[in-house]
């Protein structure tokens, strides 16, 4: 029996009618040169409480009843989910308890506190977060509304999929984030059962490397935990598929592809979105993007790729374009060591600015362990014009003789 089915995802829809409204869409003409044609993102990045996760929250928590609402629901996310569940519970007037991992970012926290949930820190994973919110149920009798691991949380999230044929009727590609699979499964059901034009939307599913449970699960016939979990993109670092977007997706309706993305590649992607859409998005949601740049002549257009998320900490933004500038050589950091005579760093910027790179930050240091005792060692930051240009400061510092460590 298939858990979800487009009938499902409408009437979901319908539910959702009275308190979200269709996400945007808005073409990336700079993807879609590089791909050969239309490219759209599905700004979920914009949606209530920054992400897709409140349409399956909402749609879960609205069929609960009287008695069940009573008593509560509670959830485990490291963050978007989390938002989602106390926005949908502050307009259902339910109340609301969230786990959420230890390590999540402080703005994620504080804004499922500002919804009016109750957020418990504690456990070093979701997965680890969802045995404490299980637990919490079972004691106190609250519903426990999973991150993806629901049929109701499914079809809510399919709602996405029906905004995309409307908003772009002659689709070919929709690219999605994968974690556990929730949304990823909704856009399955609305894809094949709701498009009208012969056809078949491919879908693709892209998760972050190190974080990537879906290829050998897919492999298996079955859902594998992972036994390690390692990337910036905390919204898809999901350690299992869930049960129920797996039966979607491993079936002949379900995956076309499925893709694994670097922290590297998520990092350019993140900055190149937010430098030439003028849009925030966290790792997590811009996957899709990553995926689309490493390889963009695989994507048939029109494609349609979902901004799943924009909830991100400003710190780490910060941390990520840093990254995101050096992965596209539009940012160098090196240290020269020479002999330390009057001049001497002088004769350094004066070499580096005969590039035509920008300085942005100089460190000097006289004493290490490793230095002689008439050497200095000087880290130097610069603002570069991409690979040719850092090629070429590096060689001009090394053919004036300088000892150059990148």
């Amino acid at each position: 029996m298939v858990p979800v089915t487009i009938d499902d995802v409408r009437a979901a829809r319908v539910v959702l009618g009275h308190v979200l409204a269709p996400s945007p869409m808005e073409e990336s003409r700079w993807l879609g040169a590089l791909v050969g044609g239309p490219v759209w993102f599905k700004c979920e990045n914009l949606q209530r409480a920054g992400s897709f996760k409140v349409r399956g929250a909402y749609t879960r928590m609205a069929r609960l009843t009287d008695a069940e609402r009573s008593l509560g629901v509670v959830t485990a996310s490291a963050g978007n989910h989390a938002q989602g569940v106390a926005v949908a519970a502050s307009l259902l007037e339910i109340a609301a308890t969230v786990f959420m991992p230890a390590g999540s970012p402080l703005p994620k926290e504080n804004a499922t506190r500002g919804y009016g949930a109750d957020v418990v820190l504690g456990g070093e994973s979701i997965d680890e977060c969802l045995l404490f919110a299980a637990d919490f149920a079972g004691r106190t009798g609250a519903t426990l509304i999973h991150p993806f691991d629901h049929p109701d949380i499914v079809a809510g999230q399919g709602t996405v999929g029906l905004e995309i044929l409307e908003q772009c009727p002659d689709v070919a590609t929709v690219v999605v984030p994968v974690g556990g699979g929730g949304l990823a499964a909704g856009l399955a059901v609305a894809l094949r059962d709701g498009h009208l034009i012969d056809g078949r939307i491919r879908l693709v599913g892209v998760q972050a490397e190190g974080a990537a449970a879906y290829p050998a699960s897919l492999a298996a016939g079955r859902p594998v935990a992972l036994t390690s979990k390692a990337t910036m993109a905390d919204g898809i670092a999901v350690g299992r598929p869930g049960d129920v977007p797996f039966d979607l997706l491993a079936g002949p309706d379900g995956f076309d592809a499925i893709r694994t993305v670097s922290e590297e590649e998520l990092s350019r992607a993140l900055v190149m979105t937010l430098e030439r859409a003028k849009l925030v998005v966290e790792p997590a949601g811009v996957a899709g993007v990553a995926a689309v740049l490493a390889d963009p002549r695989d994507f048939e257009p029109p494609v349609v790729i979902v901004l799943s998320g924009g909830n991100v900490d400003p710190l780490l933004l910060s941390r990520v374009i840093r990254h995101g500038l050096i992965a596209s050589a539009r940012y160098l950091s090196v240290t020269v060591r020479f002999p330390d005579r009057p001049g001497s760093l002088a004769a350094l910027v004066a070499c580096v600015a005969g590039t035509g790179a920008n300085v942005l930050e100089v460190v000097h240091k006289r004493t290490s362990d490793d230095l002689g005792v008439d050497d200095v060692e000087v880290g130097i930051d610069l603002e570069t014009r991409g690979p040719t240009h850092r090629d070429q400061i590096i060689d001009s510092l090394r053919s004036a003789g300088y000892l150059v460590t990148l």
